[in-house]
């Protein structure tokens, strides 16, 4: 049976992305640190790493981002997954002044929070959330996961759906120690840093046009060594393998001082 690690504990959004992507008998391996997650793949103790990496309401997940970019893994694949918030607690809501759950849901709920003058705090995971809200065990509290995580800890669902908006995903990403072999519809995640002089990123940008590949998403994060300077990030339509890719890899690599093929992968249809 194939190992997938996940950051969060039974019930986290993770876990559900992972059994939705392999639709197969897998076992899900929680972790409480997306680092130790990508270590236990890179280790031998799980086969993959699922990793949220951006949501439609609320952007990037940093650490996910900077985790890319040091970790041995290839991602092999790629998934979205709905994201459909409930608030969880033992009480009504009425009685409730306060909400615990993971920043990123906080964040696609705020609108929910605000109306309803909930003090949110954050914590390191959604499922979890509801772990600490049974071992606090007071009534003016309650916390943001999924209907799957209120079944688990059999805590009460007072409100489904309290997302700010209904076109709620979040990608992730599938890692693994193996490279994925060529599809008929791939995506290639790449990060770089370029020199600082005018106009290397058009001239790199211009490559990608000159070969005509077609870039679907191009992010910039700090690169923490240097102040103001930043890694791309890149993913674009394609496999690695492919003759125009390489060309276009080649030919940029004069403008970078930096450059990291994250894999070559099957591109994901939003369902």
């Amino acid at each position: 049976m194939l190992k997938v690690a996940f950051q969060g504990e039974s019930g986290a959004y993770s876990q559900a992305a992972a059994v939705n992507f392999f639709r197969e008998s897998i076992e899900t391996i929680p972790y409480p640190t997306f680092y130790d997650a990508l270590g236990s793949t890179e280790n031998g103790r799980s086969d993959y790493t699922i990793l949220p990496v951006e949501n439609s309401l609320e952007g990037s997940v940093p650490e996910s981002y900077d985790l890319l970019l040091t970790t041995k893994l290839n991602v092999i694949g790629e998934t979205y997954h709905r994201i459909s918030h409930c608030l969880i607690g033992l009480q009504n809501l009425e009685k409730i002044d306060t909400v615990y759950s993971h920043p990123q849901a906080l964040g696609q709920c705020r609108k929910f929070i605000q109306e309803n003058h909930l003090k949110p705090i954050p914590t390191y995971d959604t499922a979890g959330s509801v772990k600490i809200i049974l071992e606090l065990n007071k009534d003016n509290i309650s916390c943001i996961a999924s209907k799957k995580a209120a079944e688990i800890y059999n805590v009460p669902i007072i409100k489904e759906g309290i997302e700010d908006n209904p076109n709620n995903y979040t990608r992730f990403l599938v890692l693994a120690n193996e490279k994925k072999g060529k599809t008929s519809k791939d995506k290639t995640s790449i990060i770089f840093t370029i020199k600082h002089i005018p106009g290397a990123l058009y001239n790199i940008l211009e490559k990608f046009n000159a070969n005509n590949i077609n870039l679907t998403k191009i992010e910039s994060r700090p690169t923490k060594s240097t102040p103001w300077e930043y890694n791309f990030y890149v993913d674009f339509e394609g496999h690695q393998d492919d003759n125009n890719i390489q060309d276009t890899l080649e030919k940029i690599k004069t403008n970078t001082t930096f450059l990291k093929i994250l894999g070559s992968y099957p591109r994901a249809e939003l369902i």
